[in-house]
Formats: C-alpha cells, sequence, structure tokens
C-alpha cells in the first residue's frame, strides 16, 4: 500500500497504456513510474532525504505531479499550497509545514517573499527546478504505508488552515474505494479540473491509478467551456464539487451539453432536486458520498443501489455514527453530527502538523450534520457552522437554499446567517438570477412561503451577479457573513407586504 509500489505494479501490467495527460503531454504508465524514479533523483541532487517537507505553488501542470511522485517515491513529503493564499494565512502555512524548498511559478514568486519567505526557491521552467532528468533511484526499501505522502491544507475558512499529514496509503485507499463506488476500468477516463492542491484532484489521480486508467489534468473551473473541455479529453468520468452542480445547471441549453462520452460524475452532496435533471440534460448521474481530507470514502453507493439526495451507506472497513453536541448517539431520522472512523490500515490521515498523531480507530469528528435513517442510508443536512438559530430553532441553510433554488429566476443561492438585533441569527439569502431573468426579493419569499417554517424564511435578501467560491467551487460563506447586510439589501422587516410570514 505505497505509492512506488503501485506504480511499478501498473508499469508491468498496463507499462503501454496511457495513464496521464496533462495539456498536450501525454505518459504511459511505464513513463509515469520512469519519470518518478528520475524525480526522486533530482530531488536527492538537491539534498531532499526522506521525510524532508518539499512545498509547491503551482497552476495545474504536469511539474506538480512530478513532484508529488518524486517524493512519494522517495519517502519525501510534497505540500501543495493553495495558490490563492496571500500574506499572513500564506505565511502561516510555509512556516507550518517545515517546508525548505519552494517549487513555484513565477507569478507567485513577489507574494512568497512578502509572506517572509527565506529559503530554497525553484522556478519552475528554471535550472534551478528539478526535473525527471536525473538517473533514476529504485524506491526507498523500507518505505511504508504509513509514511507521510503529501500535507494538504484545509481551506481555512474559519481559521488559519491546518495540515492534514496524508500517509501514502491514504490514497491508495481512496482509489480503491472510489474506484468501487464509481465502477471504474482500464478503459475509464478521469477528467478533473480542480486543482492538485485539493484531495479531490489528487485523489482522482490515484482512482485512474488503481483503476489502470487515464487521468486527463485540466485547468480551473469554466462554466462555459465545460462540457467541450470534457469532449476533447474523451472524458468518460468527471468530478464536480460545491457550486460546479448548480452553475452547469443554471446555464442556458447549449449544444455541447450531451457532446461527450461522460457517463457519471463524482458530486458530493448534490441536492435530491438537481439530480434526475442534470441526467436528463448532460447525460451524465450525479454520484454522492462522503468524504474528507482527514478520511477516506467512508459513505457511498453503487450503481445497483442509488437515492438521489442521500450520501449513501457506510463502505466497508469503516464505521459512522450520528451525535448530538455532547457525543451521545442520537435516534435515526434525527440530526446530529457525523463521527467517522476506519479498521483499515492507513486509510485516514494521521493528524494534523504539530498535533499528536490520533489513535488508531479513534472517532474523528467531521463538523457535517447529517441524518441516518434507519435503513442505514445517510442524508447530509449542513456543515455544523453553516447551522442558523433564529426563534429558538436550528434552520439548515441547505434546506432553505433548496427551496428557494427551485424559483425560476433563480441560478444560485447561498444561505447564511447575519446578527440580529435580538442576539441571535437572522436568516439572509445571497441569489444570482438566471441570464436574462431577473430576482424580486418580495417574490421569492412567497414562493418559500408554502414550504419553509416562518422562521427559516430569509428576512435579508441579497440580489447578485456572482456568488465568492473558493477555488474548488465552493460557496465563501464566511465572506458573506462577514459583509452581512449592506446598502441595498432587502429587508422584510421593512417590506410590509410580506409581514405576515414573521
Amino acid at each position: 500500500m505505497t505509492v512506488p509500489a503501485l506504480l511499478l505494479d501498473r508499469a508491468d501490467r498496463r507499462g503501454g497504456h496511457t495513464a496521464l495527460r496533462v495539456d498536450d503531454v501525454r505518459l504511459t504508465y511505464r513513463q509515469l513510474a520512469d519519470r518518478a524514479a528520475a524525480m526522486a533523483g533530482s530531488l536527492a541532487g538537491r539534498g531532499v532525504g526522506r521525510g524532508d517537507p518539499v512545498a509547491a505553488m503551482t497552476s495545474n501542470r504536469l511539474e506538480a505531479i512530478d513532484l508529488l511522485l518524486g517524493c512519494a517515491w522517495l519517502g519525501a513529503v510534497a505540500v501543495p499550497l493553495n495558490t490563492a493564499l496571500r500574506g499572513d494565512a500564506l505565511s502561516h502555512v510555509l512556516a507550518t509545514s517545515g517546508a525548505r524548498r519552494l517549487l513555484i511559478e513565477p507569478e507567485y514568486a513577489e507574494r512568497v517573499a512578502a509572506a517572509g519567505f527565506r529559503d530554497e526557491l525553484w522556478i519552475v521552467g528554471t535550472p534551478s527546478a528539478p526535473r525527471p532528468d536525473s538517473p533514476p533511484l529504485p524506491p526507498v526499501e523500507d518505505i511504508s504505508a504509513h509514511d507521510v505522502a503529501a500535507v494538504l491544507f484545509t481551506s481555512g475558512t474559519t481559521g488559519l488552515p491546518k495540515g492534514v499529514r496524508c500517509p501514502q496509503a491514504q490514497f491508495l485507499w481512496w482509489g480503491r474505494g472510489v474506484s468501487e463506488s464509481l465502477e471504474l476500468g482500464p478503459d475509464d477516463v478521469l477528467y478533473n479540473e480542480l486543482p492538485l492542491f485539493h484531495t479531490n484532484a489528487i485523489n482522482a489521480f490515484f482512482q485512474a491509478l488503481v483503476a489502470g486508467g487515464t487521468f486527463v489534468l485540466g485547468q480551473h473551473f469554466s462554466v462555459r467551456e465545460y462540457w467541450s473541455r470534457v469532449a476533447d479529453a474523451d472524458a468518460t468520468v468527471v468530478y464536480l464539487l460545491g457550486a460546479m452542480v448548480a452553475m452547469l445547471a443554471g446555464r442556458p441549453p447549449a449544444p455541447h451539453d450531451r457532446a461527450h462520452r461522460a457517463t457519471r460524475a463524482l458530486a458530493p452532496a448534490t441536492p435530491e432536486r438537481l439530480s434526475q435533471p442534470f441526467h436528463d440534460r448532460f447525460g451524465v448521474e450525479l454520484i454522492d458520498g462522503f468524504g474528507s481530507t482527514e478520511s477516506n470514502l467512508v459513505i457511498g453507493t453503487t450503481s445497483r443501489e442509488r437515492r438521489a439526495g442521500y450520501l449513501g451507506t457506510v463502505m466497508p472497513g469503516y464505521d459512522a455514527l450520528v451525535v448530538d453536541p455532547a457525543g451521545t448517539p442520537v435516534p435515526d431520522g434525527s440530526p446530529g453530527e457525523l463521527l467517522v472512523r476506519t479498521e483499515l490500515d492507513g486509510a485516514f490521515a494521521l493528524g494534523y502538523l504539530g498535533d499528536t498523531a490520533p489513535a488508531p480507530g479513534n472517532w474523528l469528528a467531521t463538523g457535517d450534520r447529517v441524518v441516518r435513517e434507519p435503513d442505514g442510508w445517510f442524508r447530509f443536512v449542513d456543515r455544523i457552522k453553516d447551522v442558523i438559530r433564529r426563534r429558538g430553532e436550528n434552520i439548515s441553510s441547505t434546506e432553505v437554499e433548496g427551496v428557494l433554488a427551485q424559483h425560476p429566476d433563480v441560478a444560485q443561492v447561498a444561505v447564511f446567517p447575519v446578527p440580529s438585533e435580538l442576539a441571535e441569527d437572522e436568516v439572509m439569502a445571497a441569489v444570482v438570477p438566471r441570464p436574462g431573468r431577473t430576482v424580486d426579493p418580495i417574490a421569492l419569499r412567497r414562493f418559500a412561503e408554502p414550504v419553509l417554517a416562518h422562521f427559516a424564511l430569509p428576512r435579508y435578501v441579497d440580489v447578485v451577479d456572482a456568488l465568492p467560491l473558493t477555488e474548488t467551487g465552493k460557496v465563501r460563506k464566511a465572506e458573506l457573513r462577514d459583509r452581512g447586510a449592506r446598502a441595498g439589501t432587502w429587508d422584510a422587516e421593512a417590506a410590509a407586504p410580506t409581514r405576515r410570514g414573521g
């Protein structure tokens, strides 16, 4: 259960098959293994040893994958960094990572210098940068499934990013679990344009390696060009996160909607209302599941048994529990925080940088609010930090979003708490209209009144051109909360016609 062992096995079994495509470069499994060994030699020649962290701040490019595999081969630790980081957050991750070597593209050099990095800087494309052109090294003989292969920093939406210590085996378990859920095979082509500093893209790469298929690395997500890129990649499987599904569904019909080979997408926490319309329009099945940077595919499905709007059931080798704030299990059908654990060796992360490694088999708190049905199926409710407390009631922002998003004029919506005069939360919605449409906040609230409890109806509505998104397509709700109600924000308390809703 190590990356070098996987590469060597695939080079032996699938040597001539295309493993990776990045831009105009195509690499077979044999070439991929050879490059990993040569990259390890190049890193070693620059003083990198086993356990040494090597950071990278690049776009989706071949050099980033070379570094990831070269580090894994050598027993070093790759530390891919979010390219949006700057200032204190960038200083924090650089210091926390312990990296004394940093591979970057030229446009980030000034930002890194401003963040206080004074160690060895490798500029992509210059002689200083390691490249897979050195004499190959054999894999480290005693490399372990528990050796850290990468440190992945969380998004830091509620605080400074935390470095998750991911062992070599964790990526292989990701590959196995998702391959089973998506039923991946050696003829599949997996297309992913999420950034390589995120667990989704890295794990999709290993899913392709485990299945013996082909991984195509795209660039940043584009709603307008997405399906043409999927067609150009000849992809059979794609990956969608956060608002990406709603953004694609909100676009006007286009010729590329079905001009592709993709049949399924890994799309965690997809709202039930989007699943069938998305399949009908694009010919792609949206497949749910639960996993995180710290865990693995703990909850998932297979093609023989899926339910729209549900994460799935607990996968073999894992366990899940739903608890209240005191840590007491709640009855089936009641919402609570999801805790997960595993009996699979190396399937979970080894904790965070600076923390003591958790004992094997310990429960991991996910921060997700879910419901377990009596038949064992799990349904996502909300992130716990996004739960709104109003009139003594807990309100799911996801539930409110699901109702508002069904309005024919709404393309995207984000619901979040803002402070009220009563030392509790008020419900606020930021709404993006469909192209060529306008959103009337009064009509939107009236649309929701027959479905939502009165205390869940949004008091504030902001009509905006776009929602602030992370690099992985998730809505930056912290930014929306900080912005709050402003000049031009519609307020139900000042709109007499809707006062009847409370």
